[in-house]
């Protein structure tokens, strides 16, 4: 049987960190404060927001939520952004996407600035995950992509020669994970839709990041007895009735070394890395 990594356990660990520096910042004066941009009632993005709201106030960080209606236009949107960028009270800001369709997502991106780009949507903040490693110093890597990072980083999972495979290649976890991975001196390799016999390039690996996006869809095969596999994937599966990630863990968990489970793994770390880039980013105005 697979050691599972745990998500709670990292967050433990990452929130005990995070509330000692928004000590540290209120005794100068400083309240770490993150706005939430929301358009329109989304039930996932209610969802997401409840949980950083919740997460926040148990580290101690404050919360500005700044929500329009579904039909605002692309310009009102712009310029609540650029308002959250002057307002010197805040110090991060998470835009919930995806936006309505009449409303440019890249648009948005461009407005937000990239000191207060807590999740990585920015083209600064992606530069910066490419050029500077361990991020942009003035932005930060995709939040979800930090969190497999430092997942990894919790259980001493040293990734250094190491043969590691991405599976998906999107800007929110593929691409930027597989940059940050090459920055811990692994071997990295990313798989797509358009890669052939994914199974046999998977098999090699000592490390799997599961980001494909299709629930269940790395099966037993995919798999060999001395990996870590690391499932970013969140998917609802009407069968049976409860959330699955990319990898089908049954036939998984059976074989690998390490396993995060869904859910409890890296979505429950996401959050946490949201709040603390929040924290990091009120600590960069002291710099």
């Amino acid at each position: 049987m697979a050691k599972i990594l745990k998500g709670s356990e990292v967050v433990e660990y990452i929130n005990s960190e995070a509330a000692k520096k928004v000590e540290e910042l209120k005794n100068k004066d400083i309240v770490p404060t993150l706005a939430i941009l929301r358009v329109g009632e989304k039930a996932d993005q209610l969802s997401y927001e409840k949980s950083a709201v919740k997460r926040s106030e148990t580290i101690g960080v404050a919360v500005k939520n700044v929500v329009l209606t579904d039909d605002v236009t692309q310009d009102d949107v712009i310029k609540s952004i650029i308002e959250l960028n002057e307002d010197k009270a805040v110090h991060g800001v998470l835009v919930l996407r995806p936006l309505p369709k009449h409303i440019s997502d890249d648009a948005v991106r461009a407005a937000l600035c990239v000191s207060k780009d807590i999740d990585g949507i920015t083209d600064g903040s992606l530069a910066g995950v490419f050029t500077v490693q361990g991020g942009n110093p003035a932005g930060f890597p995709p939040c979800t992509a930090q969190a497999c990072i430092d997942i990894l980083d919790f259980y001493k999972i040293d990734c250094t020669g190491k043969r590691v495979t991405v599976v998906g290649r999107s800007l929110v976890v593929g691409k930027p994970v597989a940059i940050m991975l090459m920055g811990k001196n692994a071997t990295v390799t990313v798989c797509h839709t358009k890669t052939k016999d994914v199974s046999s390039i998977t098999k090699e690996a000592d490390i799997i990041i599961a980001a494909s996006g299709q629930m269940e869809s790395l099966t037993g095969e995919y798999f060999n007895s001395d990996q870590v596999v690391i499932d970013v994937g969140i998917n609802w599966n009407d069968k049976k009735s409860k959330l699955c990630g990319d990898v089908l863990f049954e036939e998984a968990e059976p074989i690998v070394a390490a396993i995060t489970p869904v859910p409890g793994g890296v979505g429950t770390v996401t959050t946490s890395v949201l709040v603390s880039n929040v924290i990091k980013a009120a600590e960069r105005i002291l710099i």
